[in-house]
């Protein structure tokens, strides 16, 4: 069965038919009670079934050779559930790590859904005691996001190089200017255009209203002409459709066209993609627009402004500035003229040299 939801019906999923039935009622309170959006529910689908497997390959002696897709889960129970203790997790965690080389991020994750999920058995009254809540979660790695510079933004909307360059350009004006998601920008239907703004459907299926600079204005407006030339127009309602097949363009799809775009203006090789995109418009709002946080946290449609905080470490030339303020940043050292002005220690011979 596939993991993998339908880019182009973001909000349907498989009926997780693979997995034991209290799994498949802990993702349907996930998406019905917690509000979890349909992306999410699949992450923690995919990251109970791979613990699943593990966990009957490790407690039933199972030989490696026979592949996990072979590996028989949906039948778990209760009686399953109890037999799992505390060590067991932490040789999960040991696996992840060393067998499956997942990342701190990755790792944070799976982890999590686990804590989540037994939480939910104890709830129901599944268990009476939660094997994970000692189960530490790894921490993250902060790291610093790329983005382009503003020079290098306005290259890359330069030296656009399609057949359909009026959607090309709309694409990546939007993320530019914006700092949509790539789902978010997938999704975007003709209706959501209002005036100078644009209802942007996130994370949990939240929706936020971003207004449109007159780039962006100017793009839409260019776009949606050449659009309307298209004879075999499927997705009505979708604003980005492929030219040969007039449906709504994939998130994968996308992403080649901005991977395309990136290498026509000499910018692959640095790890950029849509995201990075997002990264950038952030940037660049906060340094030459002078955003401050909690409106940044806005636009960009976070939950929390601890997640937007990451963009007040971004700007160099503020930091840069700072460090040369300091009244001792003229200060050099003295650069004596004669051997007489070092230190008396300096001018002494090694009394070995002495002969």
């Amino acid at each position: 069965m596939s993991t993998y939801l339908d880019p182009r019906y973001p909000e349907k999923h498989s009926d997780y038919g693979d997995v034991p039935e209290d799994v498949q009622a802990f993702l349907r309170y996930l998406e019905s009670t917690l509000r979890r959006s349909p992306r999410t529910v699949n992450a923690y689908y995919v990251d109970l079934r791979i613990f699943l497997r593990f966990m009957v390959r490790y407690q039933q002696q199972i030989d490696k050779k026979i592949p996990d897709s072979e590996l028989v889960i949906h039948d778990l129970d209760t009686t399953f559930w109890r037999t799992i203790n505390y060590a067991d997790l932490l040789e999960y965690t040991i696996y992840l790590k060393n067998e499956r080389n997942n990342s701190r991020a990755t790792n944070c994750r799976k982890v999590s859904s686990i804590k989540g999920f037994f939480r939910y058995l104890t709830k129901m009254g599944k268990i009476s005691d939660d094997p994970s809540k000692e189960l530490d979660l790894p921490k993250p790695a902060r790291s610093l996001p790329k983005y382009l510079s503003l020079e290098e933004s306005l290259e890359l909307l330069k030296d656009i190089q399609s057949d359909f360059y009026e959607r090309e350009y709309c694409m990546l004006t939007l993320f530019l200017n914006c700092g949509m998601r790539l789902s978010e920008l997938v999704s975007i239907n003709l209706s959501d255009f209002k005036d100078d703004t644009i209802r942007i459907t996130g994370k949990g299926s939240k929706q936020r209203l971003v207004y449109l600079n007159p780039a962006c204005v100017d793009a839409v407006k260019q776009y949606l002409a050449a659009r309307a030339k298209l004879e075999n127009l499927k997705d009505k309602q979708a604003l980005f459709v492929s030219r040969r097949t007039g449906r709504r363009l994939s998130p994968r799809r996308v992403e080649q066209i901005v991977s395309h775009q990136l290498k026509c203006a000499g910018l692959d090789g640095y790890g950029y993609s849509p995201h990075k995109l997002r990264h950038t418009a952030a940037t660049l709002m906060y340094r030459h627009g002078q955003a401050d946080m909690l409106t940044l946290k806005e636009i960009l449609g976070h939950e929390h402004v601890s997640t937007t905080e990451i963009y007040t470490h971004l700007d160099t030339k503020k930091l840069h500035d700072v460090v040369n303020s300091s009244p001792l940043a003229g200060v050099k050292m003295p650069r004596p003229s004669d051997p007489q002005s070092l230190p008396e220690e300096a001018n002494e011979k090694d009394s070995s040299d002495e002969t």
